[in-house]
This record gives structure tokens, C-alpha cells and sequence, in this order.
């Protein structure tokens, strides 16, 4: 009888895993990958993306390894870089184009943010080799199951990670790629995006897995890792479709307020052009009047610095006010400044946030944006980066505000909006939208301004991320963008009054209310955090026996003891 194989132990492939051929193939198993994410993800405005290509797009990257062992941290890496300079194409018209950098050091600038992450994703193979070959001696079906999960927790706990550390960037991870199918957003009010993620990696686990058992270990081996990933994709099938039954439930029984929006498709360049600001605030009011005209309107909502001026020093701030005691409260971006008197003398800080201006033609509420967008409204690290002056004077410098919660907007006839506010590149990160929520919010509202990406992937992105935000905190999210995309979702993600790129829109529905506390808003939050923090104890046995092969190779090392003092 056949001996068989540990699922993990060397096979001559991975003895010959110098050979030009095999390192070849590997990296361009990795740029397949690679390439496949990026006609999976979604990317410019006609390019929604291939979302069913998901389930597959890694199944190469995991082959790479296989292919060229000795060579997994650099096919990761070659993966990564690919990868996100797709993805992230578009920074090089926000320094470029509208941040006053010359070209090639955008694009030094672009070369450097793929690098970093793409050390990720380097990581995430070299992890999984060293713990395929700690797993050798184990028995097949138990390599198995922890070939299968393995792969899963460690890609989810780095993107944990990598929306935290140095302020954070968790731009496009792979759960966002379907947000275009509600049905498949379900469970992301358990776990977020993160738990699609994690879905989404074990597919691709589970077919990269099966060949290599086939192979090595038989049908047998296979039989308890392919019935748990089974078991997982069942349950959660099932839970989406009674969620989504209760949820569309809640919809109907909840209370519905009806939310405009006005997209007035004011190009980054004349927006701060002082000479333009009056016909910035004509058009804004002119869409809006239209709006409220056709529509009963119970709120408002104009994109981030649609009030291109501080409205505390302009006069113009007085016709918005009166819009606003003619018509619906109304919610607009604005910058604003706080002057605080201190032992040290006068302190004047500035602000990147939102006005609420109720009927009495009253500021009713303000928000400061929390996490300011590093290079793009402050400069961390100035002395270190003195070459980034010329963006430092186009930008200026904001400081971040620190009230999360949500705003208080009452209607006539006595139900009360209490929108969280999320200030362009906060809809990105969930504890923002999460807390907002926690604190009592029952719709979100995401005020951008996507002129900066001109017509790149970026807007279809950011909205794919605010998509989420709806589902996982079960709440419906209005997405008012000044050049695009702006949208109304609603606690399912589905999108209404979507809106086109570069275009004069203003659209209005009547969302629900809600009032439910999802699994995620309450501790599910913390699913990527528990990925994260679940690689230490995978990789305690690799760092174990590491150290005892040091010390057993000093020991064998050390000189023999002559006898003499």
C-alpha cells in the first residue's frame, strides 16, 4: 500500500524551488492574481467589476506558493504591489493634478503607498509558509483543517491591521467587491466587512486546498475541512435570508423621513476660487429649491465644503441661512473655526465639519471630521517631509474634531432625525460610523467632496465603502458627493438615486428610520481585531522551534572546555 504524504511536508517541488522556471511561473501566478482582483474589485464609473470572480482571484497567489516555496514572500509581495497599483491609480491626480506635485513625484509618492501595501500582503505568504511547514508532521486531516483556516484568519487580521496602524488605511479590502449584491452583504452586520473578507479568502482557500490533499493525502483527508468551510457558508446563507426577511420587516413598520440631496458638480478647481464662491452658493440653492419644491422634504442634506468659506466671517452664509428657514432643515459641509482663550493668549483652530441650520435660520448642530485625511488636509511629519511644503499651502492644515455623536434633527409633526455625520474619507473606517451609531443615530449621513479623483476609481470605491457602513450598522446612509457618486442607501445596501459623474443632480426618497442594534454595532466591531490577535498563537510553534534550532546550532558551536582556569 501507497504511503501517503503530510499535506505539508517538502515535496521535490519545493526542493527545486531555485530553479528560473519554477520562481517564473510563481511570479506569474502572482500577477494573474493580481490581475484578477482587479477586474474583480470595482474601479472607474463603467467598470462596476466582476464581483463572482472573488471566490477565485487568490487561488493563483496560493499556487505561487506551492509552485516556489523559497520564493512565497516575494510572489506576495510582486501580488501586492500589482495589485494595489491598480487599485490606488488614482492618487496620482489628487497630488498631481489638484495637489500642486509635479508628475513623477506623484508617482514616486503612488510607487511608495503600493509598496507599503504590498509588504502585507508579502507577509501573508511568508506566514503561511512557515506555518505549512510547521504543520508537516502532522497528521493529514489535521494539516488540512488548519491549511483551509489558516489562510482566512491571517489575510483579515493583516487587513485588521493595516486599518490601524499609522493612522490607518483600510482602503478596498476584498468584501467591499460586493456591494453591489445586498443579499451577499447580510452577514456584515455580524462582522462587517471583515467577515465577508474572511468568507470571500476561505473559498479561495478551499480550492487551492483541494488538489494539493488529492494529491498528498487522498479524499479522506479531505472530508472534515471541506465539511466545516461547507458548514460555515451554509449557516451563513441561511442567516442572510431570514435577516433579510426581518430587516425588509423592520423597513415597512419603521417610521420614514424624506432626505434630499444636491450633487452641484462644483470642479475642484473654481472651488475655492473666491470670485466663484457666490455662484457656487446660487447653484446649491437653485438645485435645492427645485428639490424642495417636488418634494416634501424633512432634511437636506449639500456635500462636504459645499459653503467654500467660513460662514461665520461671509455674508452669503445669510442666504443659506434663509433657504433654511423657508424650506427643510438643511445639513451642509462647511469649514468652521473655534477661537479658545488660553493663559498662553488667543488660540484659533480650524475645522473641516458640517452645519446643521434648523428652521429659525440657526446653526442647530455642528460636527468636526475626526480622522483627517493625512496629505490631504493635514501634513503628519512636516520636518521629515519638508518636500511636501507645495501640498502643505495648497491644503492648509485642519485639526480633528472628537464628538462622534450624532446630530439632532426634530420634524414638524414630532419624529426626530438623528443623522451621524461622516465626513468624506470617514465613511472608510467603521468605528466612526459604528459609534455614531451606538450613540443613538438612526441614519447616517457621508459628506463628501470626490472632485480631488477627478474621473478615476476612487468615487466608485468610496461608495462601495459607504455601502457597507448602511449594512453593517443597519441604518440607511444618504452619500451626498459634490462631483459624484452620490447615492441613497438603505439598511439592506441597496442603492437608490444613484447619480453619474460630473453632473447637476438632486434627488430625494423617503428612507426608513431604524432603531435595531446589529450584532456588529454591538461587539462584532471587534471580528477583525480577534483575526488579528488569533496569528500570534499560529505562529507561537514557528517562533518556538526557531529558537530551539538556534540554541541547539550554538550549542553544537561552542567550543569543548580545555580544563584550564
Amino acid at each position: 500500500m501507497k504511503e501517503k504524504t503530510p499535506l505539508t511536508a517538502r515535496s521535490p517541488q519545493e526542493a527545486e524551488a531555485n530553479s528560473p522556471g519554477r520562481q517564473a511561473a510563481a511570479l506569474a501566478a502572482a500577477l494573474l492574481a493580481a490581475l484578477l482582483v482587479n477586474v474583480a474589485m470595482p474601479g472607474l464609473e463603467s467598470w462596476r467589476g466582476h464581483w463572482w470572480l472573488l471566490p477565485f482571484c487568490l487561488w493563483p497567489l496560493f499556487m505561487a506558493i506551492q509552485i516556489a516555496p523559497r520564493r512565497a514572500g516575494w510572489a506576495g509581495f510582486v501580488f501586492g504591489l500589482a495589485a494595489w497599483l491598480g487599485q490606488l491609480s488614482w492618487v496620482t491626480i489628487v497630488l498631481g493634478r489638484y495637489g500642486g506635485l509635479p508628475s513623477w513625484l506623484s508617482w514616486i509618492v503612488l510607487l511608495l503607498l503600493a509598496v507599503y501595501m504590498a509588504l502585507y500582503n508579502a507577509l501573508f505568504c511568508r506566514l503561511l509558509l512557515a506555518l505549512h511547514r510547521l504543520w508537516a508532521d502532522f497528521r493529514p486531516a489535521r494539516a488540512a483543517m488548519l491549511a483551509l483556516w489558516a489562510p482566512p484568519v491571517v489575510w483579515t487580521g493583516l487587513d485588521a491591521l493595516r486599518g490601524q496602524l499609522f493612522t490607518g488605511f483600510p482602503w478596498m479590502d476584498l468584501g467591499y467587491g460586493l456591494f453591489r449584491v445586498p443579499l451577499l452583504l447580510t452577514p456584515a452586520d455580524l462582522g462587517g466587512h471583515h467577515l465577508l473578507t474572511f468568507t470571500l479568502v476561505l473559498v479561495n482557500s478551499l480550492l487551492a486546498l483541494l488538489p494539493v490533499v488529492l494529491r498528498r493525502s487522498g479524499l479522506k483527508a479531505l472530508c472534515a475541512p471541506t465539511a466545516s468551510a461547507l458548514c460555515l457558508l451554509v449557516v451563513l446563507a441561511g442567516y442572510s435570508g431570514m435577516r433579510q426577511k426581518e430587516t425588509r420587516a423592520e423597513i415597512e413598520a419603521a417610521q420614514r423621513a424624506s432626505i434630499g440631496l444636491v450633487q452641484a458638480n462644483i470642479e475642484q478647481d473654481l472651488k475655492w476660487n473666491p470670485a466663484f464662491k457666490e455662484e457656487t452658493v446660487t447653484r446649491y440653492l437653485g438645485l435645492s429649491a427645485g428639490l424642495a419644491k417636488d418634494n416634501d422634504l424633512d432634511l437636506l442634506i449639500w456635500p462636504e465644503s459645499a459653503l467654500p468659506f467660513y460662514p461665520q466671517d461671509d455674508p452669503l452664509a445669510s442666504r443659506v441661512a434663509g433657504f433654511a428657514a423657508r424650506g427643510p432643515m438643511l445639513l451642509t459641509g462647511a469649514p468652521f473655526y473655534r477661537v479658545t482663550e488660553t493663559l498662553e493668549g488667543r488660540v484659533v483652530q480650524y475645522f473641516n465639519g458640517a452645519l446643521l441650520i434648523g428652521p429659525n435660520a440657526r446653526v442647530a448642530g455642528t460636527y468636526a471630521k475626526q480622522h483627517l485625511v493625512p496629505f490631504g488636509e493635514y501634513i503628519p511629519l512636516k520636518r521629515l517631509l519638508f518636500f511636501l511644503k507645495p501640498l502643505a499651502e495648497t491644503i492648509g492644515d485642519f485639526t480633528p474634531g472628537r464628538h462622534s455623536g450624532p446630530l439632532a434633527a426634530p420634524t414638524p409633526d414630532g419624529r426626530e432625525l438623528r443623522p451621524g455625520v461622516l465626513v468624506c474619507y470617514e465613511s472608510v473606517f467603521p468605528k466612526i460610523a459604528r459609534n455614531s451609531t451606538a450613540q443613538g443615530a438612526n441614519c447616517l449621513a457621508n459628506l463628501t467632496n470626490d472632485a480631488w479623483y477627478g474621473r478615476s476609481s476612487a468615487p466608485v470605491q468610496s461608495l462601495a465603502m459607504a455601502v457597507l457602513r448602511a449594512v453593517e450598522n443597519r441604518r440607511s446612509l444618504v452619500r451626498a458627493a459634490n462631483t459624484g457618486i452620490s447615492g441613497l442607501i438603505d439598511p439592506l445596501g441597496r442603492i437608490t438615486g444613484e447619480t453619474g459623474l460630473f453632473t447637476e443632480m438632486a434627488v430625494a426618497d423617503s428612507l426608513p428610520l431604524m432603531h435595531s442594534v446589529s450584532v456588529f454595532t454591538k461587539v462584532g466591531h471587534a471580528f477583525g481585531l480577534c483575526c488579528a490577535l488569533l496569528i500570534l498563537p499560529l505562529l507561537l510553534p514557528v517562533l518556538l522551534r526557531r529558537l530551539g534550532q538556534r540554541a541547539a546550532r550554538r550549542q553544537f558551536c561552542m567550543p569543548a572546555r580545555t580544563g584550564r582556569p
